[in-house]
């Protein structure tokens, strides 16, 4: 299928946009402090779904969010994607406010590479052997790094697999994207909204308690999950997918870049080396999908 070049430039400037909003994430959540990762978590998925629910509502899209409660197999799946993004969420709000950005940071570097080998277990695709080799290098490149940790890079694997996992869902329930995350929110809309209810009746919710810009930080948790999916839909629509693939290193370089240099993580040398390791895995990676893109065209 041939792009327009206007629509291209158009959503590589909106997939760029995606991507760079989602690297700067660890700049937000400190600023939700003293809320826990807990409250942070709730506020976020509820928010989402108010802002969500009003995108559908402006865009007239419930028909759609409403005809996927009517397939079953569809609704199963996205519900336990939507148990996957909340695991992932919840663990990357805690990883951030517990300074281990670079840590997170990884998990999202060795993301493309868990999805290869997750399409390989679950839906049964066969590796050709640069996909054998970057996963080599990788498992290679986590055992570096536990070395160095003195325990395994738990938070990097969890934000991986947990990702990773949810794709593979969403994949599999074919449901447009915005549809999809407007289901999976609205599932979880209830139990976040409970929890809300729950912290302020024990006494440990801050929403109420530590002023309005507090409370419009919180509200705006919502916004910024949302923003960068709608940019990033825009973006999926309007350029090869190839491209998608390299744009999406954008958001973990910021993350690691971020925890390095403002928020002072330390990287000893063998860490270089494990990150290194993890690097190089993704450079034969992309080689092995430039490759395969190349001899697509060359057939079409």
């Amino acid at each position: 299928m041939t792009i327009d070049p206007v629509q291209r430039r158009r959503g590589t400037a909106f997939a760029i946009t995606a991507y760079a909003l989602w690297g700067l994430f660890p700049l937000y959540w400190p600023l939700l402090e003293p809320a826990s990762p807990w409250e942070i978590l709730a506020n976020r998925v509820w928010w989402s779904f108010v802002f969500l629910a009003a995108v559908a509502w402006v865009r007239k899209g419930w028909p759609q969010v409403a005809a996927v409660t009517r397939n079953r197999r569809s609704a199963v799946l996205l519900a336990a994607a939507a148990l996957l993004v909340t695991i992932n969420w919840g663990l990357y709000i805690w990883a951030v406010n517990n300074h281990q950005v670079v840590e997170s940071a990884l998990g999202y570097f060795i993301n493309p590479l868990v999805s290869v080998a997750l399409g390989m277990i679950v839906l049964k695709e066969r590796l050709n052997r640069l996909q054998w080799v970057a996963i080599s290098i990788a498992t290679a490149a986590v055992a570096v790094l536990a070395v160095d940790y003195g325990r395994l890079p738990w938070i990097a694997l969890v934000l991986a697999s947990s990702f990773g996992s949810y794709g593979l869902l969403k994949k599999m329930a074919g449901v447009d994207a915005f549809a999809s995350l407007t289901f999976e929110t609205s599932v979880l809309a209830p139990i976040s909204l409970s929890a809300m209810v729950f912290l302020q009746l024990t006494h440990h919710s801050t929403l109420i308690h530590h002023g309005g810009v507090h409370v419009l930080l919180l509200v705006l948790t919502g916004a910024i999950t949302a923003i960068p999916l709608l940019f990033f839909g825009a973006g999926a629509g309007r350029v090869p997918l190839t491209t998608m693939g390299v744009l999406q290193y954008i958001a973990p370089i910021i993350q690691f870049t971020l925890g390095v240099t403002v928020i002072g993580e330390a990287m000893p040398t063998s860490r270089w080396f494990g990150f290194g390791a993890v690097w190089l895995a993704l450079i034969v990676f992309g080689v092995d999908a430039y490759r395969r893109a190349q001899a697509v065209r060359s057939t079409t």
